[in-house]
Order: structure tokens, then sequence, then C-alpha cells
């Protein structure tokens, strides 16, 4: 592999994610302190949290965590389940493991980079499927087909996606998985927001659930709000496809810190109070802000999200949507990202576009900066 681009999405948090007073673009649901974690313990995980010694673990991930995993896919058991320190390093394994320099590569654009950046440095060709604004971000099986090449060996899709919150309809969802198995192509599918849809009859079938060539990517930091454990998964039945994902690990972080594997397990134990608990807080924050975009039509173009935590937002002012997130977080401490950051190498993506977060708490405070700030800038052109 050559030398990777720098990943602009980190950099800019790098720069303000830990300084600006209102983080209104995280892409994480509300976390919980330790002891709201472990107060869903059963008796024998509090058990093994109090016994914990702070050794090694196995390479796949415990055989409580991993099993504890499997119980959230239909079909599956322990050994389709592949742990890893976060969801990057999974996709960046599974990258490495599915493709090869003479393969071919189709990724849904717009994305989170390193799913689009990882295909272009390992594999000969690169080809980009558009969510297109005006048809709602929605997957067209018909873009899929025109980019099928004779060597294609891998489609990679997110769903509820990042940055847009869409989520392919269910027809289309199926139609790419059965083109997927006819062909031999694997189908890796980042499905980090599941379990937050604004809709359960939008909630997709899990890509590993449908065929053995489907690779499902989770993590508990997005929808279950628990970025600090660091763990994340394959799933997969592809057995031969997950010893390659190994060995790779073996060069990165080798396996996963055993008190997070515990906590990690706990919560999935407990998924189902805490994925409601997240869904109703995404549901609240996202009436706050269509409420507040309403306010301000001259400046803001809105369409809510089918699931996640996060949406785009299309900015109206003359000054582009560049020169305003820098504004705001410059002058008022309100932290957007502004579309340049989620530029594609493979196709366009609209530069009016900024990815606004609703799953964390306390939302009104940032609401309240972001207000204030419109409101000073109508001030002034009302004196002028």
């Amino acid at each position: 592999m050559t030398v990777l681009p720098p990943f602009r999405l980190e950099k800019h948090f790098s720069r303000w994610e830990f300084t600006a007073r209102h983080h209104m673009t995280a892409s994480d649901s509300e976390t919980m302190t330790m002891a709201e974690l472990l107060s869903h313990a059963d008796d024998a995980d509090r058990d093994a949290w109090e016994r914990l010694t702070l050794g090694y673990t196995e390479t796949y991930g415990a055989p409580a965590l991993r099993e504890a995993i499997a119980v959230t896919y239909e079909g599956l058991d322990a050994a389709d389940i592949l742990c890893f320190a976060g969801a990057e390093e999974g996709l960046y394994c599974a990258m490495l493991a599915l493709l090869g320099p003479d393969d071919h590569a189709i990724v849904t654009v717009p994305n989170y980079q390193s799913m689009e950046t990882l295909p272009l440095t390992i594999a000969t060709s690169v080809s980009g499927v558009p969510l297109r604004p005006e048809n709602d971000w929605q997957l067209d099986i018909a873009d899929v087909r025109t980019a099928l090449k004779p060597n294609t060996r891998l489609i990679a899709v997110n769903f509820p996606n990042n940055p847009t919150g869409a989520i392919a309809d269910q027809k289309t969802f199926r139609e790419l998985a059965e083109l997927c198995a006819e062909r031999g192509i694997h189908l890796f599918s980042d499905e980090v927001y599941r379990g937050l849809e604004r809709e359960d009859a939008k909630r997709l079938p899990q890509t590993a659930e449908l065929f053995e060539g489907g690779v499902s990517l989770n993590v508990m930091s997005k929808a279950y709000g628990l970025p600090g454990l660091r763990i994340g998964w394959i799933a997969c039945r592809d057995h031969a496809l997950l010893k390659r994902m190994e060995g790779m690990k073996h060069y990165l972080s080798i396996c996963n810190s055993r008190p997070s594997e515990v906590l990690a397990t706990i919560a999935l134990k407990s998924r189902e109070r805490i994925l409601a608990r997240n869904r109703a807080l995404c549901a609240a924050n996202l009436e706050k802000l269509g409420d507040f975009f309403s306010k301000f039509p001259e400046f803001y173009e809105w369409l809510p999200p089918d699931g996640g935590c996060v949406g785009f937002a299309r900015y109206l002012g003359v000054d582009g949507v560049e020169a305003h997130c820098r504004q705001l977080v410059e002058e008022s401490g309100v932290l957007l990202l502004p579309s340049s950051l989620f530029t594609s190498d493979l196709l366009p993506v609209a530069q009016d576009r900024f990815r606004v977060g609703f799953g964390r708490k306390n939302i009104e405070a940032g609401l309240d900066a972001w207000r204030q700030h419109l409101n000073a800038g109508r001030s002034q052109v009302l004196r002028a």
C-alpha cells in the first residue's frame, strides 16, 4: 500500500472536537457513566467485572462477547464474529482482505472517507455510486448495475448513511444482496447506526444474515453511544475471510481491551433498553432541530434523515457553507462539518451542505448559541 492521504474529517476534529463549546456535529449517541452501564449488569456479568484481570484476550474476541454479538444477528453464531478495536480497524482489515491490486470495487457516495480511500489505495479501479439529494439520498440499483465490471469483487454501502442519514428501501437493499450473491461479489455493509431508525419499518436486514458473502460492520460507538470502549466487529459467514482479517489484526491491535470486552457484553445484553433510550433522545432532538431550521428558511433547507443521529442540511447563504461553518465555530463555538470534509475522489458531492448531529443530550445550549449567531447577523443586515 502507498501512503494514505490525510483523513480530512479526523484532522478537522483534531482541531475542534474538544475545544468547540458546542459540538453540534457529533456522530454518536449520548454516552453513559461507568456506574450507569454497570447498573445494567446481571449477577454473572457483575461478578465477571469484579474478578477481572488485566491480561490479554483472544484475537477473535472473548467468547462471551462474541456470543452476545451473535445474538443480535439471525442465523449467526459466535464463530461468525471477529472483534476489533473499534469500527475503523475492522473496516481497514476488511478492505485489505477483500481487495487485491487487480480488483474493482464500488462505493456509495457520499461516505465516511476511509470506506472510499482504502479501496482506492488497494484496488486497480473504484467506481462511485451516487446517493442523490434530489432523490432523497436513495440508492438506485440501476447505478450499481451500470458500475459493475467483470473484476468487481466488492460493493461497499453504509445505511443509515453518514453523513446523510438516508436508508435504502427494503426492496433495493435485497436486490443489491441478490445481485452480489449471483455474481460472487462481497457486499460490505457499514451498519454502525442500525437501531436508530426513525421508523422500525425502515430497519434493514443485516448483510451477514442475507448470504455468505455479506460482511456486516458494527461497533459500540454510534447507536449504543459507547465510543470509549473501542469495541467493534465484523460479522460474516465466510470463515476464510474472517481468518484473513484475523491475520491482519495480528499486526494492529492483536486483541481488544479485556475490560472493554466485559463492559460491551453488559451493554449488548441490555441493547433493547439502551437503543430505545437513544432512539427517544434522537426523536426529541430531531423535533427541536426541525423547529430551529424552520425559523431560518433564508439560511437552511432541511430534510429529516431516515435514521442514525446525523443529517446533511443545505446552506443557502451567499457567503457559502465553508465560511458559514468557520464563522460559527470561531465566533460562537458551534461546530458543524462543511461538505468539503466529505469530498469524494469518485463523484461530486454537493458543496452547499453541512453535517449536523442530534444524538446527544443538551442540544438546546448549542441551538441557542447558533440562534444568537444568526440573529446577530440579521441585525447587522437590518442596521446596514
